[in-house]
Formats: C-alpha cells, sequence, structure tokens
C-alpha cells in the first residue's frame, strides 16, 4: 500500500477493515507482544491458524501496510510497521 497517494481517511478505512478481523486482530497483538519479527509459521502455531489462514491474513495485514514481511529462503519472517501505528493509529497498541 502507498499511503501518499490515498487521503487519510481512506487511509484509515483500510486500516480499520483489516483491524475488523479477530484473528487479523491476534496477530497484531502477538506481534506486539514479543516486540520482535516472528515466522508467520510461529505465528500461525501460536495462534493454532492453519497455513492457507494464516496467509490470507498476512497478506491483507502487509497490504493495509499494518506489517512489513521479510523472506529468507522458504520461510517467512513478520513484523509490525510501527510507523504506520504511530503517524495513524497512535497509542492503538497498547491497548491490546
Amino acid at each position: 500500500m502507498i499511503i501518499k497517494q490515498q487521503t487519510p481517511n481512506e487511509v484509515r478505512a483500510i486500516i480499520f477493515k483489516a483491524l475488523s478481523d479477530e484473528a487479523r486482530l491476534n496477530i497484531i497483538s502477538t506481534l506486539y507482544q514479543h516486540q520482535q519479527e516472528m515466522s508467520c509459521g510461529e505465528i500461525g502455531d501460536q495462534l493454532d491458524i492453519n497455513k492457507s489462514t494464516a496467509s490470507y491474513h498476512f497478506k491483507t495485514l502487509r497490504e493495509a501496510g499494518l506489517t512489513t514481511t521479510r523472506k529468507v529462503g522458504q520461510n517467512k519472517f513478520v513484523s509490525l510497521n510501527l510507523d504506520v501505528f504511530n503517524t495513524v493509529l497512535p497509542g492503538f497498541l497498547d491497548t491490546l
């Protein structure tokens, strides 16, 4: 997602839509609690989410700009995009 090409309200709508699912909120909460990137498999195992469902949720969060993904070999590592949270939703992560 390229935030600069959208109005602030469009950005908020995309973010709120991504956060409107409990599984995605759990992913965000897990990443925030760990304070570091985690592998997709590790998050899926911890939250008991199957691989295809987890992949869908990771994609939704990434496209909303809430997470970033780094690939190393066949493993993908996810981390929070703190810049977006601090800019668009300051204080939100502290409520999790």
